[in-house]
């Protein structure tokens, strides 16, 4: 099945997950010929792009992930007036902590260096500013900024597939990459898929996920160090009577409790009487030996934490809902975003290693993607942290000050 009567697409997007999603979107709105090959059902439950809700915070220890960020919300609302839906929810940010752990006060440090406003919190004050909702202990510190907020992933996937369509983009589900090469007499990349699938491609963009180490080994022979991770989401029921307040419209916030372990949650929306509060960590495994299932330890923390924070407005017994998802993770939890180098030189781009705080900037990534491709360069950002070089020499890349939010158990 040669490439649908031997047409030539000018980029071959691997991976329909949001990150490919938004490429497709952002590749074919500069008019290049698109497609988008995905090797499960599109919208399927197996990567890291589904579920009910993603946050999205500018507060990060590190000071370049702030402004795309910024951008990608913008980015957000344009792709929701072409489609003319929401996917993205605007709230307030609440970061707290212990008053001296190294990672929220670089997230202090980072904001005020971008530009973001920013206010610090006292215990007192938290309670001030949160009518009593969030309680924490006296040597924590609580930080508030209002570039906070819920994404919708699998309606935004859609929403990236559906305008991507639109732009003449041609979309293919259950198309199992398992070759990629060049073709030395056009110059041009082949692209083989299960079932005799065979694309020809000017440019390639691979944004497989948890299945990213595994294809740039097979067709680069370049060992990535992406570790997938399975990680848990819980859902805990919220006291009769106290539902309203839990929600955005109620003036709850989109929150991360940094320390051992790192908690974050969303304001009550997808699930009515339900909050969304997980730890950020997972088990290291491979995306077919998932269990789909919680670790009991994950739990019993979140609990104790549930108790201390919420005074008893959130039931802290035991989750009434658990959904799986995968992480892929880099040792500096840093992205990679890059050429794939090698006989593809820089006609091939691998996005990946998102490490668990990607989804936000979806928008942005798809957007840098495609400039590659289009033009060989990124307009506004600097991709010297998400180097595949960085980890050469068995270096575990980028170097910081502060310990690592993703824990594996």
């Amino acid at each position: 099945m040669e490439n649908s009567g031997g047409r030539v697409f000018d980029v071959i997007v691997i991976g329909a997950g949001v990150m490919g999603s938004s490429t497709a979107y952002q590749t074919s709105k500069r008019g290049l010929k698109t497609l988008l090959l995905e090797q499960f059902d599109f919208l399927h439950h197996r990567g890291s792009s589904h579920g009910e809700s993603r946050t999205t915070r500018a507060t990060y220890p590190e000071d370049y992930y702030s402004h795309m960020v910024v951008e990608s919300t913008r980015l957000w609302e344009e792709a929701e007036a072409e489609i003319g839906y929401r996917v993205y929810f605007k709230t307030t940010q609440f970061d707290m902590g212990p008053s001296d752990n190294k990672s929220l006060l670089a997230v202090v440090d980072s904001c005020r260096k971008n530009s973001i406003p920013v206010r610090v919190l006292d215990p007192a004050r938290v309670i001030e500013e949160f009518s009593g909702l969030f309680r924490i202990p006296e040597d924590w510190i609580g930080v508030v900024t209002q570039e906070g907020g819920v994404i919708k992933p699998t309606k935004a996937v859609s929403m990236f597939q559906a305008l991507a369509l639109r732009n003449g983009a041609v979309l293919r589900d259950n198309s199992e990459v398992t070759n990629i090469y060049k073709d030395g007499g056009t110059g041009e990349i082949v692209v083989l898929a299960g079932e005799g699938g065979r694309f020809r491609g000017r440019k390639c963009v691979i944004t497989a996920g948890p299945w990213t180490k595994t294809l740039i080994e097979r067709v680069r022979g370049l060992v990535l160090p992406i570790q997938p991770l399975e990680t848990t989401v819980h859902y805990w029921k919220i006291k009769e009577g106290h539902e309203g307040k839990f929600t955005i419209e109620g003036g709850f916030p989109t929150f991360a409790s940094y320390g051992e372990p790192y908690i974050y949650g969303t304001p009550s929306m997808e699930f009515p009487g339900l909050i969304k509060i997980p730890v950020h960590a997972g088990r290291a495994c491979e995306p077919e030996d998932r269990t789909w299932a919680a670790a009991p330890a994950m739990v019993e923390a979140l609990r104790g934490w549930i108790e201390g924070r919420f005074g008893g407005l959130v039931d802290g017994d035991r989750p009434v809902m658990t959904q799986s998802c995968m992480y892929s993770m880099t040792p500096d939890e840093d992205f990679v975003i890059d050429f794939l180098g090698g006989e593809f030189g820089e006609d091939a781009v691998v996005c990946g290693g998102f490490s668990g705080h990607g989804f936000k900037m979806s928008p942005v990534v798809g957007r840098i993607a495609a400039e590659l491709v289009a033009s060989g360069r990124a307009e506004g950002v600097d991709l010297t942290h998400f180097r595949v070089g960085r980890f050469e020499g068995d270096c575990k890349g980028n170097v910081k000050d502060f310990d690592d939010q993703v824990k594996a158990h």
